[in-house]
């Protein structure tokens, strides 16, 4: 970081070099800060008089990937439990999937429900379930949030229009204009693509299990939906974005320059996406065959694997993006000033 302060000829580059220049000197939180503020473009490795195979050795991209994983164990509460992101957590979570749908088995009241998700397992049994591992999902987030805004040291005059811009458009992928590299000379907007596919798919079935709720709690309509309702399209549409973005990111990294990143969390970035795809797939899977004998053993499946995405979100990549929300909320305030 010091090199970089003093060469700047990155500057232009992304938030993180222009973050540079309001330091002099890097303690452990303004690292932490740079490293969640990276949104791993790749530009400056190729621009770098200084990378491999210089004496200097400076590769900016992989060391900062580096310290991002440092920030959510540091973070993360409680923090004996940072350890189980070095677990091999694929097969770690599709055993648990596989576990809490055998739990779940036991709540089945008919195994010829037909459509109705209700009749299978009961709404009480759901939401007690769900709600227990939401509020615990929400209490470590929320520490963990709070840990990271310290570190960071978020100030005063946020131009919050500017943050949510950053944040909704990935605008940090092409910020010269240019798309993400991939390697010397190759650029393409597919990575951000991708990301945009997960972040919104993600967000449209939240949307639709909050409607859903809706329909249930206010208006006393219950389910099944037929498949022109809001919640099924909202759903539908989420859960194929939640396939296709995150398997388009997974063939995106394997195709990338190694140099770009930190191989070592590679099973960080798979478990977090095969976790996704299994989820959003069993649930698409379901709707396709909701008036079958297959149906119950299919919603055991997808609960399973929604439990177990949602109790691992605080502890897995999940966090990511939060921390990056967070590092681009202080840019903007900085930028403002």
């Amino acid at each position: 970081m010091t090199v970089c302060n003093a060469c700047r000829y990155c500057e232009a580059y992304c938030p993180v070099f222009q973050a540079m220049e309001n330091r002099t000197a890097f303690a452990k939180g303004d690292i932490l800060y740079l490293s969640n503020l990276c949104h791993n473009c790749g530009e400056c490795l190729y621009a770098c008089q200084y990378a491999p195979p210089h004496e200097f050795n400076i590769n900016v991209p992989r060391v900062l990937a580096e310290a991002r994983v440092a920030s959510y164990e540091e973070y993360c509460w409680p923090r004996s439990w940072a350890a189980f992101r070095h677990a091999p957590g694929v097969i770690v979570s599709l055993v648990g999937s596989l576990f809490f749908a055998w739990i779940l088995r036991n709540f089945v009241r008919t195994p010829d429900a037909h459509g109705d998700f209700y009749a299978a397992i009961p709404h009480d049994v759901m939401v007690a379930g769900f709600g227990v591992v939401s509020l615990f999902v929400m209490l470590v987030l929320t520490i963990g949030v709070a840990r990271a805004a310290r570190s960071f040291g978020l100030p005063h005059g946020v131009n919050y229009g500017r943050w949510l811009r950053d944040v909704l458009t990935l605008r940090h992928l092409h910020t010269t204009g240019e798309d993400c590299t991939s390697n010397v000379d190759e650029r393409t907007p597919w990575r951000r693509y991708f990301h945009h596919l997960t972040f919104y798919g993600f967000a449209l079935c939240f949307a639709s299990t909050s409607v859903a709720a809706l329909y249930h709690t206010v208006f006393g309509w219950s389910a099944p939906y037929a498949y022109t309702s809001l919640p099924v399209v909202l759903g539908t549409s989420g859960g194929l974005g939640l396939v296709a973005g995150p398997i388009g990111l997974l063939v995106q990294r394997r195709r990338r320059d190694p140099q770009l990143g930190d191989p070592s969390q590679r099973e960080l970035d798979v478990t977090f996406i095969a976790m996704l795809v299994m989820t959003s797939g069993s649930g698409l899977a379901l709707l396709a065959f909701r008036g079958g004998g297959a149906m119950v053993p299919l919603l055991l499946l997808h609960l399973g694997s929604v439990v177990v995405l949602f109790a691992t979100l605080p502890y897995g990549k999940f966090v990511h993006g939060i921390y990056r929300a967070l590092a681009l909320l202080k840019f903007s305030a900085e930028a403002h000033q």
